[in-house]
């Protein structure tokens, strides 16, 4: 398939904590600050500046497997990480933002694995693998209740990861009548049965043993082929 489709920084302050800074040149223009806290929890970890917001997200995804979207909040992502509880905020605003920001990420990585496969077929399959590896991600990415829809990285990562889709569908209709209408009417059956089957084992409706990768490949053909009339 032809190719498409961070990390900010952070100053926090824990007027409850002990907090002292020590920049240390690593060599040219690196820089690393060391945090050493100390809370009634005991020692908190240090973190690398500039990597924070993937930590924080990172957080997000294993709190979400843990608890659910519904329970998490950004003042237990600051515990998660050892953080201050600003430190969230500062980098999301709020959980819709948090929110956003895991769907941004989840298809930007999903763009990019529909790109490393060759074939419709292949596509599908890799969508479906990507589902089943980051199912948190996959939540959130098609959760827009839950979003900053019209965020600009959002719209520009989302329509990424669909163009992957919808131009694998537009190699299979290209020739046909009505060409144009046909590729977007596959490219949306194929989006349909291939969330379809990932849904149907994140949610544990297909058995763990079923060769996922074999029946996306199965269905997705029936679906070129059309039925028997």
């Amino acid at each position: 398939m032809a190719g498409l489709l961070g990390a900010g920084t952070c100053r926090c302050q824990d007027v409850q904590d002990t907090t002292v800074l020590s920049m240390q040149r690593l060599s040219g223009d690196d820089e690393r600050v060391t945090t050493k806290n100390t809370t009634a929890a005991g020692p908190r970890r240090p973190y690398h500046h500039g990597d924070l917001r993937r930590a924080l997200l990172d957080a997000a995804a294993s709190e979400i497997a843990r608890i659910g979207i519904a329970d998490l909040s950004l003042r237990a992502l600051a515990r998660a990480t050892s953080v201050s509880h600003a430190a969230p905020t500062h980098h999301f605003g709020d959980k819709r933002g948090l929110l956003t920001a895991l769907a941004v990420q989840g298809h930007r990585w999903l763009a990019g694995e529909l790109e490393a496969v060759d074939g419709f077929l292949e596509v599908g399959v890799a969508y479906v693998d990507f589902a089943v590896a980051h199912p948190v991600h996959f939540e959130v990415m098609f959760r827009p209740d839950l979003l900053h829809r019209d965020d600009p990285e959002l719209v520009l990562a989302r329509t990424a990861s669909r163009a992957v889709l919808q131009s694998g569908a537009a190699k299979i209709s290209a020739g046909t009548e009505g060409s144009a209408q046909s590729s977007g009417s596959a490219a949306l059956a194929a989006w349909s049965l291939a969330h379809g089957l990932a849904t149907l084992r994140l949610t544990g409706n297909l058995p763990p043993t079923t060769d996922l990768a074999g029946l996306t490949r199965a269905a997705l053909r029936q679906l070129v082929a059309g039925p028997p009339i």
